[in-house]
């Protein structure tokens, strides 16, 4: 079974996610759509996990595809009609050549497996291991581009709403700038236009990633959609509603003339990190024999455990986790350092070979401190699905984690004042 397909063949859900399906779809009914490919969720986990044939062939099959790139999560419940993920899952715009996307793919898998996006699926009642897919586009330079609704949103009335400012969407996405509004009947008939104030636009970076462009004072308040383009966008709808029902929350983009549909989805209930740069993962059991939590296990427990750790990021300055939100993943630092906080006030430094986080995975409870990366900072990571079972089913971890909380107990009852 095939894990890496063109869009147009990406059929099943459950292995590729919504919004591959849906753009899958949109090819199908011949939509335009920027060239892609979709990534299965057990292709993505296996990319993570630094599994060279993975990679290999997800690098292989994206060589076609013209650089630069926009890299998307497809989370197999992302975008549903009673849970929205957006904000949740990265999108990685502007990926500069195809040997960047593995890179990308890891970052997107621990966003779909970050403290926020955990913490939100336990509230929308959706607390199983996620399952993401991931999407791979040539990126467009849009002149302009927004959202479309084919159902109003507000007040649910038989009409399309739609946003739009310069540049790439995401600006109408983020909030950033207020964007033009436009209202229009089912045939097509303007009903209100309202121009916007928008003095950003945001393009893409010549190294990769987006920047801010500041928008000439002249075209801030000039309506960025003329009558023929409107005309477009409400063909886009009809069909739109055709291909996949009613109500959708569409996003769009015109590119050097062209009007090209980016994603199509049910309108939901429920209303960046640095671009990681492509390196070769190695496995951490050398780093893994190190830590006291996973002494005196076998090399074979040793190389199993490695192999389900995957790495992650940060950038000096960056929060990795925060006091009191929930906890998805337990940590072991490779290189750099990072500062422990709780209450505001700072309590140890953290750095190669240190760990952190399980204490959250054990009792989902929230976290017990703020880590924030002292300087750039890489670690190894495994989320509360993977943790779990290990501690569950390994009696020599079980022990030495044991262990390890004692001594933090005593140390935090030697630090009380004697009453």
């Amino acid at each position: 079974m095939t894990e890496v397909v063109p869009l147009a063949d990406a059929h099943d859900e459950s292995r590729f996610g919504a919004k591959a399906t849906g753009l899958g779809a949109a090819a199908r009914a011949g939509l335009p759509i920027p060239p892609g490919i979709a990534l299965s969720g057990s292709v993505v986990d296996e990319v993570a996990a630094g599994q060279k044939p993975a990679i290999e062939e997800v690098l292989s099959a994206a060589g076609p595809l013209a650089a630069p790139l926009a890299v998307r999560s497809s989370a197999v419940d992302e975008d549903g009609a009673d849970a929205s993920f957006a904000g949740q899952h990265l999108t990685l715009l502007n990926v500069p050549s195809v040997d960047d996307v593995s890179a990308a793919v890891r970052e997107i898998w621990w966003s779909a497996n970050s403290d926020s996006a955990i913490t939100y699926r336990k509230r929308v009642g959706l607390f199983v291991r996620p399952s993401v897919g991931v999407v791979v586009q040539s990126l467009l330079d849009p002149d302009v581009a927004g959202v479309m609704f084919t159902q109003n949103p507000i007040n649910n009335a038989d009409e399309r709403l739609i946003e739009a400012s310069w540049g790439l969407g995401e600006v109408v996405v983020s909030g950033r700038v207020i964007p033009d509004t436009f209202r229009l009947d089912r045939a097509g008939a303007v009903l209100e236009r309202a121009t916007g104030v928008k003095k950003i636009a945001i393009r893409a970076a010549a190294d990769g990633g987006t920047l801010d462009e500041t928008v000439a004072p002249e075209r801030v308040e000039l309506p960025c959609l003329d009558d023929d383009q409107l005309a477009q966008l409400s063909a886009l709808a009809e069909r739109c509603d055709e291909v996949y029902g009613p109500a959708r929350d569409i996003e769009w983009a015109f590119a050097d003339g062209q009007l090209y549909l980016l994603q199509c989805r049910a309108v939901t209930r429920t209303g960046s990190s640095p671009r990681p740069t492509a390196q070769t993962m190695s496995r951490p059991g050398e780093m893994i024999e190190r830590v006291p939590l996973f002494a005196n296990l076998s090399p074979r427990d040793v190389e199993s455990i490695a192999g389900m750790f995957k790495e992650r990021r940060f950038v000096a300055g960056e929060t990795i986790t925060k006091e009191g939100a929930g906890g998805a993943a337990f940590f072991v630092i490779e290189s750099g350092e990072a500062t422990v906080s709780v209450g505001g006030r700072p309590r140890a430094t953290l750095t190669n070979g240190d760990y952190f986080g399980e204490i959250a995975l054990i009792d989902e409870g929230a976290r017990s401190a703020t880590i924030t990366a002292s300087t750039d900072l890489v670690c190894y990571g495994l989320t509360y699905w993977e943790f779990r079972p290990l501690v569950q089913h390994n009696a020599t971890i079980a022990w030495n984690l044991l262990q390890t909380l004692s001594k933090r107990l005593r140390t935090a009852q030697d630090d009380q004042p004697p009453r």
